[in-house]
C-alpha cells in the first residue's frame, strides 16, 4: 500500500491530534520523524518536520477531515 504526505507538523502534539482525529474515523495513517524530533526539536527542520503519511485510497477524506478540524479549531 502507498502512503502519501498529507501535512508535516513541527510540533509533536499538532501531530498527534491529527493523527490522533484520522485515526478515529478509520483512515490508514502513521507518523514519520516523530522520535527523532520528540528527542531532538532542532532537528524538524533539517528532517522535514513531523510527517502525516495517509493510505492512498484515504487521502482525499482525510484531507477533508483534517480542513474541517482545523477550520473549527482555528
Amino acid at each position: 500500500m502507498q502512503f502519501l504526505l498529507l501535512n508535516v507538523y513541527h510540533n509533536y502534539v499538532d501531530a498527534h491530534i491529527a493523527l490522533g482525529m484520522l485515526i478515529d474515523n478509520n483512515i490508514n495513517c502513521h507518523l514519520l520523524n516523530e522520535h527523532t524530533i520528540s528527542i531532538d526539536p532542532i532537528l524538524s527542520s533539517a528532517n522535514g518536520g513531523i510527517q502525516l503519511m495517509v493510505a492512498e485510497p484515504h487521502a482525499e477524506r482525510a484531507l477533508d477531515l483534517l480542513q474541517n478540524f482545523n477550520s473549527e479549531n482555528a
